[in-house]
């Protein structure tokens, strides 16, 4: 099985372009869903967090000010979604699979998930007009360590993203 992971900054397409493969029968993994199900699924986790940080729950949202309380909960969640896409993976009966991640590319915990990277951008103005949060996000993205087989700009339209998208499946299955 080829595994892809569908990369890019927020605001860029990602989520747009893997709701098309999913309609086109493609499994995806969604890496913010399937962690925030974690949180919820593992038992422990979040008390561990808590106790970790020092922060509660559900101030979560703190630690991406603070480089080294973020690292830490990355080195507490991180281990569970590599066994979770793992296991997914191994869950499937399909030639070809993607895995949604801003952050995957970028983080080595996640080096041999995936076979391939697309990485879908845009421009900040137009991924600031799809999120308003573009802008804020931007200095926790870094896609430096990313080596994209193929990069979709996302400047038009849902359906000129399609078709980009359709033209990538042909290179790769």
């Amino acid at each position: 099985m080829t595994t892809v992971l569908v990369t890019g900054p927020i605001g860029g397409g990602k989520s747009t372009a893997c709701r098309y493969l999913q309609a086109l029968g493609w499994p995806v993994y969604d890496c913010d869903s399937r962690c925030k199900r974690l949180y919820e699924t593992v038992p422990g986790l979040k008390g561990r967090i808590e106790a970790e940080l020092g922060i509660p729950f559900s101030n979560l949202r703190e630690v991406f000010g603070d480089a080294q309380k973020l690292e830490k909960l990355e080195s507490i969640v991180y281990p569970l979604l590599v066994r979770d896409i793992e296991s997914w993976k191994q869950s499937l009966d399909s030639p070809l699979a993607f895995v949604e991640s801003a952050l995957a590319g970028e983080k080595p915990q996640f080096d041999g998930l995936y076979d391939k990277v697309l990485l879908i951008t845009a421009p900040l103005e137009q991924r600031m007009e799809r999120n308003p949060y573009a802008r804020q996000r931007d200095s926790l993205q870094s896609f430096r360590r990313v080596k994209p087989d193929r990069t979709i700009r996302n400047v038009s339209t849902v359906e000129a993203l399609e078709r980009k998208i359709v033209n990538y499946l042909k290179t790769i299955s």
